[in-house]
This record gives C-alpha cells, sequence and structure tokens, in this order.
C-alpha cells in the first residue's frame, strides 16, 4: 500500500500530495483536513474511499453556491440541481444543512423575497402561494411570506390605476392570482357593473 510521503501547497487552496515520493494528485486543502492526509500515513483502500467522498462534498458545496450566487433559491431548488449533477442524497443533505448553518440557504427569507418580486410585479396572493409551493417551499412559510405583503385589495387597486379600469383589466387581475374579493374592493364604484 503506498504511502503518503509529502504534502505541499499548491496555490489558490491546492494541496498536492506525494505517494511513494511521487505525485499524486492536487486536492483541495479543505479535503485535505476532513480525510485526514498526513506525511507518514499508509494510504488504504478506505483513504481513498473517503478522498473521493470528501471530494464529491467539495464539489457539490461548488455547485450549490454557484447557483446562489445568481440569486437566492430554496432548499428544494437547491437539492434538485445537486440531484440533476448526480449527488448521492446523504451528500446532498449534507450540503444543504451546512449552508443553512451558514446561513447561505434559508427558505424564509427566500420566500419574503419571492414573494415581494412576485407582488412587485402585479401578481395576486394565489399566484404567489402556488409559485412558493413550486418552489418547494411549506404552506406556513409561504403564508407568513403572504401576509408580509401589503394587502392584496391596495396591490389590485395599483394595478387597475395602472392599466385602468375595465373588462381586460378584470381578466388581468384574475389571470395575475387576485381573488374575487380583492378585485371588487379595487374596483371604482362606477364601473363595478362592468364585466
Amino acid at each position: 500500500m503506498p504511502l503518503v510521503t509529502a504534502l505541499s501547497g499548491a496555490g489558490r487552496d491546492r494541496v498536492v500530495v506525494e505517494l511513494d515520493g511521487s505525485p499524486w494528485r492536487a486536492l483541495p486543502a479543505a479535503v485535505v483536513v476532513r480525510a485526514r492526509l498526513r506525511v507518514g500515513m499508509v494510504a488504504d483502500r478506505a483513504t481513498f474511499r473517503l478522498v473521493r467522498r470528501e471530494l464529491r462534498r467539495v464539489e457539490a458545496s461548488r455547485v450549490a453556491t454557484r447557483a446562489l450566487a445568481a440569486h437566492d433559491r430554496s432548499a428544494q431548488s437547491i437539492d434538485a440541481r445537486l440531484e440533476r449533477a448526480g449527488f448521492a442524497r446523504g451528500i446532498r443533505s449534507e450540503t444543504i444543512e451546512e449552508l443553512e448553518r451558514s446561513g447561505a440557504l434559508d427558505d424564509a427569507r427566500f420566500a419574503r423575497r419571492r414573494a415581494e418580486l412576485l407582488a412587485e410585479r402585479g401578481y395576486g396572493d394565489a399566484a404567489i402561494r402556488a409559485d412558493l409551493g413550486r418552489a418547494g417551499l411549506a404552506g406556513e412559510l409561504a403564508a407568513e411570506a403572504i401576509a408580509e405583503l401589503p394587502p392584496e385589495r391596495d396591490r389590485a387597486l395599483a394595478v387597475v390605476r395602472k392599466r385602468g379600469p375595465g373588462a381586460r383589466t378584470r381578466r388581468y387581475l384574475a389571470a395575475r392570482g387576485f381573488d374575487e374579493e380583492a378585485v371588487a374592493a379595487a374596483w371604482p364604484a362606477s364601473f363595478a357593473s362592468d364585466s
């Protein structure tokens, strides 16, 4: 069995591992630490399995953080992305837990931001709730995020002011997930019979 004969820095958080005096591989420093590689240790089959597992964990973390760098996402979205990339359930769970502990992944924050964005774009509560459901957020998180928004009636009134009252605007509001009560409350009295 090979012997770890040297560990030397290779820049950019990489470490070159030498086995029996020959360079074997440049690994992320986190993998070297997690696999407990050290000079003088025998690299047996279990060591190589551990290195491979730690490499997968580091790669899963890289994939997830790259996705989060683009914009906030839900835990389910990150899990689906990692699954598509071929990561095992255990590694996906560990990665998500690590991101949640660090605060990089927060479903409640995602729900609030997504609900605010959709409300600003003129969507009603039903459409926002459905969108958050598709993102894998529990009903309670969706309800809390929607409760923090301005009242649906006020948002419907803003759409009516912008687009003008009329049958088209009523259909638009219905298609955007506003409930009938919010639409009726936002409708000017003189157009209440317009449909």
